[in-house]
C-alpha cells in the first residue's frame, strides 16, 4: 500500500489502527459481506476499499487524491480497478446500503452531510460503523451519529483507535442536506459559496486575507493559476483585477472545485477564461507554461500535519513557471518558507509579515 503524493523515503503508512481495527471486527462478525451493499467513506489511501474489493465496495470521497491512491493500490497488488466503484463527494449513493463503513473526516461538518445522504439509503438491518483515532474523535462524532443515524455503542480502545457503530432508527426526522455556507468577501460585492468540506468555509482564512491586501494588479494576458484553489478566493480577485487573465484553479477536493466554479460565476465573460482541474497539484500542466502561480498552502493531509504538500507545490510551481514568472505565498512564520522555496527559486522576497504571516515572492525558477 502506498500513499499518494509518492515520496522518497517515505516515513508514513497508508493505513492507521482505525483501518486495522475495522477490518478486524468485520472479519468477527461474519457478515455475510457477498450479499451486501458496502459503502466506505473518507477512505484516505484505499486501504479499506482494497481489502474489502471482491465485495465491490464504493468508495465516497471528496478527495481525488484518494480516489488515485485506491485505483493505484489496486493495481499494485494486481486486482481489478473495477473491482471498486469511485463516488465523488457531491454525487449520492443510489442504492440501499447494508454496510457503511466511515473513517472519520478532518472537518465534522463533511461527516454531518455525509451521514444525512447515507440514512435514507439504510435498511432496518443496516449497519453504520466509524472509525478513527482517539486524538480525532471529538464528542460532536456520538452527537451527530445519535442525532441522525440512531443510538450508538463504542468499542474499547485498540492501538489508540475505537469504533462506534450505530443501529438505524427510522423514528428520528432526518434533517435536510445543510445548504452550502455564504459570507460576504470583505472590502468587495463577492458574496462567497462553500461547501461542506472546504477549507475555512465559516469565514475567510486570517492567511488569505494577508495575501490578498498584498497582492499586485497582475495585469496582461496572464496565465495565473490559484493552487489548492479552495473556494478560489484569490483567483477570484486576480480575475476581476485583470478581465485579459486565463484563471486556472486546481484543487484536489471536489467540493472545493464546485465552490471555486460557484463563485466565479459573480464575474461575467469567464466561461473561457477560468479552468477547473481536481489533480494532484500541477502535474499535468506543461513546463514553462504559467506566468504566476498564487498559493496558501495546506499544512496537513487528512489528520497528518506537516509540509510535504506545500513543498510538492513549490516544486511543482517551480517548473510550470516561464523564466519571469512568479509564485505568491503566504504561510505561517514559523514554518520556514523562505528557506524551503531556495531550493527551485534563484530569488525569494519578503514582501510583508505580520505577528503570524509572511508573504513570499519567489522569482527566476531553477528549470
Amino acid at each position: 500500500m502506498h500513499r499518494l503524493p509518492r515520496r522518497k523515503r517515505e516515513l508514513l503508512r497508508a493505513w492507521d489502527a482505525a483501518d486495522e481495527y475495522l477490518l478486524s471486527a468485520i472479519k468477527a462478525w461474519n457478515l455475510p459481506l457477498g450479499d451486501m451493499d458496502i459503502l466506505i467513506a473518507n477512505d484516505s489511501f484505499g486501504a479499506l476499499s482494497v481489502a474489502l474489493n471482491e465485495f465491490q465496495p464504493i468508495n465516497w470521497s471528496d478527495s481525488w487524491l484518494a480516489h488515485q491512491a485506491c485505483k493505484e493500490n489496486l493495481r499494485c497488488n494486481e486486482l481489478s480497478q473495477e473491482s471498486v466503484q469511485s463516488l465523488k463527494s457531491l454525487s449520492v449513493p443510489v442504492n440501499n446500503i447494508d454496510l457503511v463503513l466511515i473513517k472519520v473526516p478532518k472537518t465534522l461538518a463533511l461527516l454531518e452531510y455525509q451521514l444525512i445522504l447515507i440514512k435514507s439509503r439504510l435498511n432496518e438491518h443496516s449497519r453504520v460503523v466509524v472509525g478513527g483515532m482517539l486524538k480525532n474523535l471529538p464528542a460532536k462524532v456520538w452527537t451527530l451519529l445519535e442525532r441522525i443515524i440512531g443510538p450508538s455503542q463504542t468499542t474499547r480502545a485498540l492501538k489508540k483507535a475505537k469504533l462506534i457503530q450505530a443501529d438505524p432508527d427510522f423514528g428520528l426526522e432526518i434533517p435536510s442536506i445543510p445548504e452550502p455556507v455564504r459570507w460576504p468577501l470583505p472590502n468587495s460585492h463577492f458574496v462567497i459559496l462553500n461547501h461542506a468540506n472546504v477549507f475555512s468555509r465559516e469565514k475567510l482564512d486570517i492567511g488569505t486575507r494577508f495575501l490578498l491586501e498584498h497582492l499586485p494588479h497582475l495585469q496582461g494576458q496572464l496565465d495565473i493559476v490559484d493552487l489548492g484553489c479552495g473556494n478560489g478566493v484569490l483567483g477570484l480577485w486576480a480575475a476581476e483585477h485583470n478581465p485579459e487573465a486565463h484563471l486556472h484553479f486546481v484543487d484536489e477536493s471536489y467540493m472545493a472545485l464546485e465552490s471555486a466554479r460557484e463563485n466565479l460565476k459573480q464575474l461575467e465573460h469567464t466561461d473561457n477564461r477560468c479552468h477547473f482541474y481536481a489533480a494532484d497539484g500541477l502535474k499535468n500542466f506543461k513546463t514553462q507554461s504559467m506566468d504566476v502561480v498564487l498559493c496558501n498552502p495546506p499544512f496537513h493531509q487528512v489528520h497528518t500535519v506537516g509540509d510535504m504538500l506545500a513543498k510538492d507545490m513549490f516544486r511543482q510551481a517551480a517548473r510550470v513557471l516561464r523564466t519571469e514568472g512568479t509564485l505568491w505565498v503566504v504561510g505561517n512564520r514559523h514554518l520556514g518558507y523562505h528557506n524551503t522555496l531556495k531550493n527551485w527559486f534563484s530569488q525569494v522576497q519578503l514582501v510583508a509579515s505580520n505577528a503570524k504571516f509572511v508573504i513570499l515572492k519567489a522569482s527566476c525558477p531553477k528549470n
